[in-house]
């Protein structure tokens, strides 16, 4: 079997009792990693990024069976992960009973003691200048830019205009460019 299987091939194996199994492990092996960093990079920290990922397979197995095929299977994973990752932030903000801001600046901290982001100063410092926008303009610029997702795509996972989507990209390119300057 290749290794690379369609997505219409596993969604046909979880359709039958005796290969579901195998096919919620080919779903594991080809989207895992992919929806790891998608989250890694809202929540930075590695260990809530392990476990909002076991997290969301739990959600994908549960509803795979409902998973009606109007959307891409890939879009429709990315809106679970997504909502886990906005519900995440959101219960520590509440429980922290802190503002988004200072949750921004705790996660910055994170970022800074993480051995798992050991890439260069360049990439710490988009990860910092990233971690200063809004949850919204970061999920698309992240998707945009590291998931290299089309705006098409982004619409169907965030439930967004196409224009919207375009114009917050823009703005979160204009907001990082100040921060990278800023901090020369």
């Amino acid at each position: 079997m290749s290794l690379q299987v369609s997505d219409t091939e596993i969604l046909e194996k979880f359709q039958n009792e005796r290969t579901r199994n195998e096919a919620f492990n080919l779903l594991l092996k080809k989207y895992q990693q992919k929806i790891y960093w998608h989250v890694r990079r809202m929540v930075i920290n590695h260990d809530d990024a392990d476990d909002l990922v076991q997290d969301i397979f739990v959600k994908v197995w549960k509803n795979l069976p409902g998973f009606r095929n109007d959307a891409q299977l890939y879009t429709w994973m990315y809106r679970i992960a997504t909502n886990e990752c906005i519900t995440f932030l959101n219960k520590k903000k509440q429980k922290n009973n802190i503002p988004l801001d200072d949750v921004s600046y705790e996660l910055a901290e994170s970022l800074a003691d993480s051995t798992y982001f050991n890439g260069d100063k360049v990439q710490m410092k988009l990860q910092q200048a990233l971690l200063t926008l809004p949850e919204k303009q970061r999920l698309v610029f992240n998707m945009k830019y590291f998931d290299d997702m089309k705006y098409e795509e982004i619409s169907e996972v965030l439930g967004t205009s196409v224009g919207a989507l375009k114009a917050s990209f823009h703005l979160a390119v204009k907001k990082i460019e100040a921060y990278l300057l800023s901090k020369d």
